[in-house]
């Protein structure tokens, strides 16, 4: 079972008579519910088994496998990919990274049984501030004694199970929290009640609700890991999730791309198409060139969950970031392109308000932008002072998107700052020697991301103990978005190096374009180098539609 299976399954999006299609999936969120036949077929294709390791009897053996089947259904539906199964996935690699085997054996039957488990963290007074929990968890005897309340909590009425996490100690610091895996059935009913649910303007069929606990007693056998481990376990294991996240985001952008592109063709305007019109065809090339940029990096950055994993700590947050930014960026350029259409709930675009409301929280879901920010931010001196136009470049395999990788590896990631950055050092590695003004295009990217790199280098390296806090002034986040944008720009490169011929060249040069334009300053393509790369893309993005195939690097047949 695959991606592939999994779009035979879905069957075609466009086709108004399929259950699973556009059609249902609108009318499911207009009722503010999750389509329920999207879930009977997500039931019968066992996508659970996609969120356990394989040693737990699922078929979680690579990360980037894992994204391209969640990218499948979030191309489909993002509210049906949260809640039938990101959600769990969120709270399932808590268990794998730090739990015994006793609790990974308890959530793999519940999740191979088609069951939900529930990420209970998020406290409304204290948001991605985790930090700062109340609800709290107190000894008594072998066990625990809970009190407090979660809100903003997906699936937690239908769950079955939920990782939840408590404070447990009363002093500050990191050490002050645990996480804990709790099954309704062991709960007394007397102790829990569930909150009323919280709607939404974006993903309204999910069931975002809250549970309160009153003394609710819990048994020793709760505990994931040690007590005061629960930062240190969060911060293992969204190093996972920040990773799957972006690659699974390209998926609604595929769609809204392909409703802009339909309807840039077909819409009547000035006595020809819409498509006419230069400016539309460079809106979608360039939001195509975006998808493209943003596929590139997510690759990297799972293959680096296997081949890298002491450096997710700041990888992960970086493509978390950068590939929400542009998602959002993108759309909002794509909008221009259907006019008053993107915001209408009937008729045959409208599928584009509803991806548009879907993918606002979803890029701030889990973690906000600027947490991640945050969390590079420590990251960067040390970075810029010993690796940087230093380090080699890594070994070419995490540069091969689909190549052979070892299994993923949870206990493998670390919480620690990474010493080395080897997907910078292929940038440093490519630009060498470059003049700037090289006749290559490519070879003058390189030459300017270099030069990009070298400022880079010397603003965080002054970075002193006040710049790398929340308190940070704008001046130090600014550094830190400069250099998700560097490290996109180099995985993209290096991608295309190493796979050379396997993707066109307007695709690499778009990408980059698109990545530099993010920096400012004069661009790197003179204006008529600009011009056929947009042509080159607009008419690849046709021909892939008109193709039943995939607007990704994996270039795939798919329904419709």
């Amino acid at each position: 079972m695959g991606a592939a299976e999994l779009d035979v399954l879905l069957g075609d999006p466009w086709d108004d008579r399929n259950p699973v299609g556009h059609a249902a999936v609108l009318a499911a969120d207009e009722r503010q519910e999750m389509p329920a036949e999207g879930e009977r077929v997500l039931d019968e294709y066992r996508l659970n088994a996609e969120f356990v390791p394989v040693v737990h009897g699922g078929r979680l053996e690579r990360a980037d496998r894992l994204a391209e089947v969640l990218r499948t259904v979030w191309r489909r539906d993002p509210c049906l990919g949260l809640g039938y199964g990101f959600s769990s996935l969120i709270a399932s690699v808590n268990v794998w990274t730090t739990g015994d085997e006793e609790q990974r054996r308890r959530v793999a039957d519940l999740l191979l049984a088609n069951g939900r488990v529930a990420a209970a963290f998020h406290e409304l007074a204290h948001g991605n501030d985790f930090a700062h929990a109340e609800c709290a968890a107190r000894p008594d005897g072998a066990g625990w004694r809970l009190t407090g309340r979660k809100e903003i909590v997906t699936n937690v009425r239908r769950a079955q199970a939920m990782v939840l996490f408590a404070r447990t100690g009363t002093g500050a610091g990191s050490r002050g929290h645990s996480q804990f895996l709790l099954t309704r059935d062991d709960l007394p009913a007397a102790a829990v009640r569930d909150l009323p649910r919280f709607h939404s303007s974006g993903m309204r069929g999910i069931e975002l609700g809250g549970v309160e606990f009153a003394d609710c007693p819990v048994p020793a056998d709760a505990l994931i890991g040690s007590p005061g481990q629960g930062i240190e376990v969060a911060l293992r294991s969204y190093q996972i999730t920040r990773s799957v996240g972006p690659a699974v985001l390209v998926g609604p952008l595929e769609t809204a791309l392909r409703l802009a592109l339909r309807c840039s063709l077909e819409r009547r305007l000035y006595g020809g198409t819409v498509a006419d019109l230069p400016y539309v065809r460079a809106v979608i090339a360039r939001s195509y060139a975006d998808l493209l940029a943003m596929d590139a990096f997510s690759a990297v950055v799972l293959r680096a969950l296997h081949l890298r994993p002491e450096a997710m700590a700041v990888y992960a947050p970086a493509a978390k970031y950068l590939t929400a930014r542009m998602l959002l960026d993108a759309f909002e350029d794509l909008r221009a392109v259907l006019g008053s259409r993107s915001y209408l709930r009937r008729g045959p675009y409208a599928m584009f308000q509803k991806l548009a409301r879907d993918v606002a929280p979803a890029t701030f879901a889990h973690v906000s932008l600027t947490a991640a920010l945050v969390t590079l931010l420590p990251q960067l001196p040390r970075l810029a002072r010993r690796s940087w136009l230093a380090d080699p470049s890594a070994p070419a395999s995490l540069f091969d998107p689909g190549g052979e990788l070892p299994a993923l590896a949870p206990d493998r990631l670390s919480t620690g700052m990474p010493r080395h950055d080897g997907v910078v050092g292929a940038l440093t590695e490519l630009a060498d020697g470059v003049p700037a003004d090289d006749r290559d295009p490519v070879r003058r990217f390189a030459a300017r991301l270099r030069d990009e790199l070298r400022t880079l280098r010397d603003g965080c390296a002054a970075l002193g103990p006040g710049d790398i806090t929340i308190d940070a002034p704008p001046a130090a986040f600014a550094l830190a978005d400069r250099y998700t944008v560097v490290l996109a720009a180099a995985s993209v490169l290096a991608v295309w190096r190493r796979c050379a011929g396997r993707y066109p060249d307007a695709a690499l040069l778009g990408a980059l374009d698109r990545l530099t334009g993010r920096l400012g300053g004069p661009p790197v393509l003179t204006a008529a180098e600009r011009k056929d790369v947009e042509r080159e893309l607009f008419g690849l993005a046709v021909a892939r539609c008109h193709d039943g195939r995939l607007l990704d690097l994996s270039a795939r047949h798919v329904p419709g």
